[in-house]
């Protein structure tokens, strides 16, 4: 009983991840902004290395709300930089994430211990969550499906993305993270239906998680490849018309 109440938290934690996810990145092809996860998630890294290194002792807290503030501002720019120049808002996008992938590598040599934990923000230990893991993407959840109906609203959308990516990848790491965001969404872009789409990365999910359970494997890495396998295995269908 016990065994079966400790493994229902990260499947609760992954699954409920995927669905916080998911609207977000339906909005994500639509705009044309793919990887503007990979970009905010490492602004709000960099900055959480940065001020843990100049705060060794800083709470889960201020960690949070610093890298919340740098996921924001990074949202901010990219929005910027999809109005003005929107031809070319994905190379600028690319670039700000290399930048931001740059200053996280930067902020990791001030503490010794900032390499671990950007191990653990690229690739997370999703079997090892506990109730306020689960608890924060219950709530990242709520608030995107709140959100959802004014998502293609630039002011709505921006500051949920944030917030959501910002709380989420600490938890599930930045490769679940991005596939959870894209996988779904190439799936409901090819014309399939949300049960398809949903349905279908939440068992692949699932079926990774086992899979590092059995395997003892690192189960972030698990869950971000069975995703992803799941998203590419989208073109191997005929695309329909429109979704249902």
């Amino acid at each position: 009983m016990l065994f079966d109440i400790w493994f229902a938290l990260p499947v609760a934690a992954t699954l409920l991840g995927l669905l916080a996810l998911a609207p977000l990145g339906e909005q994500v092809i639509h705009r044309g902004v793919v990887f503007i996860d990979l970009a905010v998630a490492q602004a709000a890294a960099a900055a959480a290395l940065w001020a843990t290194s100049w705060v060794p002792l800083a709470g889960w807290w201020f960690t949070q709300i610093i890298a919340l503030s740098g996921a924001l501002l990074s949202t901010g720019f990219i929005a910027w930089l999809a109005k003005r120049w929107p031809l070319r808002r994905e190379a600028l996008i690319g670039i700000l994430y290399v930048w931001g992938a740059s200053s996280a590598l930067l902020g990791s040599r001030q503490d010794s211990q900032s390499g671990e934990r950007m191990a653990q923000l690229l690739a997370a230990d999703i079997l090892w969550v506990g109730w306020p893991q689960v608890a924060t993407m219950a709530a990242c959840t709520l608030l995107a499906w709140l959100a959802a109906p004014k998502l293609a609203q630039d002011r709505v959308f921006y500051p949920v993305f944030a917030i959501v990516v910002s709380l989420a990848v600490p938890v599930l790491g930045l490769y679940l993270v991005f596939a959870s965001l894209i996988a779904p969404a190439v799936w409901r872009s090819a014309g399939y239906s949300r049960t398809i789409a949903w349905g279908g990365s939440c068992l692949a999910c699932t079926l990774g998680l086992a899979a590092s359970w059995l395997l003892d494997a690192p189960s972030g890495a698990c869950l971000a490849f069975a995703l992803s396998a799941y998203g590419i295995a989208s073109v191997l269908w005929i695309p329909r018309q429109s979704p249902v």
